[in-house]
C-alpha cells in the first residue's frame, strides 16, 4: 500500500485496542474463555470508509495505489500490535504510517466487555494505561507528508485523554491537516473512566477552533462547549459563530430496552454566508446485536457521501441519510467494525423520509 502519504480520503488518528468478551452474557470474573476482536473509534470509521469506498468503486482507489483511508497510531511491536494492524489491513485500511514501539515492556491496550441483560447493564473494564499509544510523544509523528492532499482528518476526544503526549500529537495533527487543506472531524467521545468532565471540557474547548465538522450530541454541545440553543440547529449555529464549525453531526438514541433502541440523527450545515440548515434522518428501531461503534459507522457513511460528491456543494441531506443507515445497520453486526457494503447501506436508505428545516 501507499507508504509516502498524501492523497488519502481520510486520515484517522487514535488508539485501537483488543476487545475481550465472555460469550453468552458471561461475567469476566467467572469466564473460562474470551472472544477476541479489534476496536477503536477512529479505526472503526476508517474501516467503514475503506469498505464503502471499495464496494462502491470496485476498489478503484486501491488499484491506483491510494487507499481511501489510513490509520495512524502507535502499536507495540509484538503479536497483539500486529494483530491490530492485520485487522485494519484486512478491511483495506492503510497502516504504512504506524509508529512501532519495540521496547520489551511495550503493551497493547485492551478492554473487557461484559454484555448485560436487564436489569444488569453492559460494562467495560479498561486495561490501557501506559499502552504503546499512550506513550506517544509530541513531535513523534511527521504529520506533513501524511496529510498532504488528504480530504479529512479524524480524531476523537479519546486520544487526547490518554496522555499529555497524545494531546499534543492530536493538536499537531489537527493543525497540520488544516494547513494542508483537509477538514478536521472531531467527536468528543467522552469516557468518564479516562478523565473527569472538567478535564475533558478544558481540552475540548482548546481544540474547538481547529474543528471543521463536529460530531456531538445536543447535550454535549451545551455541556462541553457552553453553546446556547434548545435544538441542534441553534446550538450548531452558535458553534459556527464561536468556533467556525462548518457542520455539526448530532445522533440520538432512545433506549426501549437493553437490546432495542430507537436511533436518529440531525446534521446542521452552515454555508459561507452564515445561514444554517438542519437535515434530519428518519428515526429507526434497531435490534441490537452489538451497539459499540454505531456512531463511528454513522461517520463512515456520512463521510462516504461527502467524499464521493461535489466538494463545493455537499449533499448534506444524502450524507445524513447514508450515515443514519450505516449507523443503524452497525447495531446488527458483532464487533466494533462496521463490516458493511455500499449496496447494503444504500438499500437501507429511505430518502423520502428526509426533511430540511431552515
Amino acid at each position: 500500500m501507499a507508504g509516502d502519504g498524501g492523497g488519502y480520503d481520510l486520515v484517522a488518528f487514535g488508539e485501537a485496542m483488543v476487545r475481550l468478551c465472555p460469550p453468552g452474557f458471561g461475567r469476566v470474573e467467572a469466564a473460562t474463555m474470551l472472544e477476541m476482536l479489534p476496536g477503536g473509534a477512529e479505526l472503526n470509521t476508517a474501516v467503514g470508509v475503506a469498505r464503502l469506498d471499495a464496494t462502491a468503486t470496485a476498489g478503484r482507489r486501491v488499484r491506483l495505489g491510494r487507499p481511501a483511508a489510513t490509520w495512524v497510531s502507535r502499536l507495540p511491536a509484538n503479536p497483539l500490535g500486529r494483530y491490530l494492524e492485520n485487522k485494519a489491513r484486512e478491511h483495506g485500511v492503510d497502516t504504512s504510517h504506524m509508529v512501532w514501539d519495540d521496547r520489551p515492556d511495550a503493551r497493547c491496550g485492551t478492554y473487557f466487555l461484559e454484555e448485560g441483560a436487564a436489569p444488569r447493564a453492559s460494562s467495560v473494564i479498561y486495561d490501557r494505561a501506559n499502552s504503546a499509544c499512550a506513550r506517544l510523544q509530541a513531535g513523534e509523528i511527521d504529520w506533513a507528508p501524511i496529510v498532504r492532499g488528504a480530504r479529512y482528518f479524524l480524531v476523537t476526544g479519546i486520544t487526547p485523554a490518554l496522555s499529555a503526549g497524545c494531546l499534543e500529537a492530536t493538536r499537531e495533527g489537527m493543525i497540520a491537516a488544516r494547513a494542508a487543506g483537509a477538514q478536521v472531524v472531531f467527536d468528543p467521545n467522552f469516557r468518564s473512566k479516562l478523565w473527569t468532565f472538567a478535564q475533558a471540557r478544558e481540552t475540548y474547548l482548546s481544540l474547538a477552533p481547529l474543528v471543521d465538522i463536529m460530531s456531538c450530541s445536543l447535550e454535549g454541545l451545551q455541556g462541553f462547549y457552553g453553546l446556547a440553543g434548545d435544538t441542534p440547529l441553534e446550538a450548531a449555529k452558535a458553534g459556527h459563530d464561536r468556533f467556525g464549525w462548518r457542520a455539526v453531526v448530532a445522533t440520538t438514541r432512545v433506549d426501549q430496552g437493553m437490546w432495542r433502541n430507537r436511533v436518529g440523527a440531525t446534521v446542521v450545515a452552515v454555508d459561507a454566508s452564515g445561514a444554517a440548515a438542519a437535515f434530519t434522518d428518519r428515526e429507526r428501531d434497531v435490534e441490537i446485536v452489538d451497539r459499540l461503534g454505531a456512531g463511528d459507522a454513522f461517520l463512515a457513511g456520512f463521510l462516504h457521501v461527502l467524499l464521493h460528491g461535489d466538494a463545493s456543494h455537499p449533499d448534506w441531506a444524502r450524507a445524513t441519510a447514508v450515515g443514519g443507515a450505516a449507523g443503524a445497520l452497525k447495531h446488527s453486526i458483532r464487533g466494533d467494525f462496521p463490516i458493511l457494503t455500499a449496496a447494503e447501506v444504500e438499500a437501507a436508505v429511505e430518502t423520502t423520509a428526509m426533511r430540511v428545516q431552515r
